[in-house]
């Protein structure tokens, strides 16, 4: 083509802009801040105390520089992998599909664990240290063939990738066999059997991969009613884990290359509201102080549970802004 004459694909475009018929495809959107700000102004339960949290920001900006706290940090650690290929998004897939509730009563020293490398692994480690054995043993416990396997995938083959060194089992351990199951038959059936190709259908959006979870695997549909919104509150914290994970270990490239990473908030862990309110940062409810200072269950879903992940959520929004503004004025 000369440098006369027209691009017809140009000429197509603009034709169709002329007549309307021009689609531009919005950006995806999680919904998740939107649906905290609602329990954050309408909750009763829980409240923020706007000056502790700026001390709060003021203490984790100085931690977090003192340690130098990156993303480099993630791979640091010595369970996590530390290849950076496709076996790798496998691992981190399967990882965060279980990274669920490892709550226990017992004594520090009974809880479950798992015996690795001549250490002893609890809490989230034991399961990164389980899935590292399983591995080592020829087990293919990150592979979606093995999770559709009626035969070689059962609920004692599970048992055994997670023996504990204590008396006590993995918790929920039906329940992460039933997620394990079901994902692996939504790859399948939609993304062909591969964790690659449920990426691929992100297109390289954080909020789209995050929404594609939801919708697609019951395990990562985070959602809840909350009194008073029609629309459910989207909280969605192992979906965005499970981005968040891929982005640190890959450092932004690659697997790991998100164009709309900052859509993506801090994560409604159960452990947070404890240093929260030792910071004095979140109040809550004489009721709802009294039922945890008492061990009692909060129902998931219930609208205490939902205000406290919420108002969490929106705390630590507010902790990110602060230590932002702070990184944009000692910049200037």
């Amino acid at each position: 083509m000369s440098d006369d004459e027209a691009d017809p694909e140009l000429l197509e475009l603009l034709r169709a802009h002329l007549q309307g018929k021009l689609q531009i495809e919005e950006e995806p959107e999680t919904g998740v801040l939107q649906g905290v700000e609602y329990v954050y102004d309408n909750g009763i339960d829980v409240a923020i105390d706007m000056r502790a949290t700026k001390n709060a920001a003021e203490t984790i900006y100085q931690q977090m520089q003192e340690k130098e706290f990156s993303t480099a940090s993630w791979t640091d650690n010595e369970l996590h992998p530390k290849t950076k290929d496709d076996t790798t998004v496998d691992f981190i897939f399967t990882m965060d599909l279980l990274n669920f509730s490892f709550w226990s009563e017992l004594p520090q020293d009974e809880r479950f664990a798992i015996e690795y490398k001549g250490k002893q692994w609890t809490g989230y480690w034991s399961l990164v240290a389980a899935m590292q054995r399983a591995l080592d043993e020829g087990i293919p416990i990150t592979d979606p063939n093995y999770w559709i396997d009626d035969e070689k995938f059962t609920l004692d083959s599970l048992k055994h990738v997670f023996r504990s060194c204590t008396e006590e089992e993995m918790p929920l351990l039906k329940e992460r066999y039933d997620c394990l199951r079901e994902s692996g038959r939504v790859l399948f059936e939609k993304y062909d059997g591969s964790i690659l190709n449920l990426l691929d259908e992100a297109g390289g959006s954080a909020a789209k991969l995050v929404n594609l979870l939801a919708e697609d695997f019951d395990c990562f549909r985070d959602v809840h009613h909350f009194e008073g919104r029609e629309k459910p509150v989207r909280i969605l914290k192992r979906a965005q884990i499970l981005v968040a994970d891929m982005w640190a270990c890959f450092q932004g490239e690659s697997y790991g290359s998100f164009r709309d990473i900052d859509k993506i908030t801090m994560f409604a862990d159960y452990r947070i509201p404890q240093i929260l309110v030792s910071l004095n940062a979140l109040y809550l409810s004489p009721s709802v102080a009294s039922a945890i200072k008492s061990n009692k269950t909060i129902e998931s879903g219930s609208s205490w549970e939902v205000q406290l992940r919420a108002f969490r959520c929106s705390l630590q929004y507010m902790v990110c802004r602060a230590d932002s503004t702070r990184d944009c004025e000692e910049a200037s």
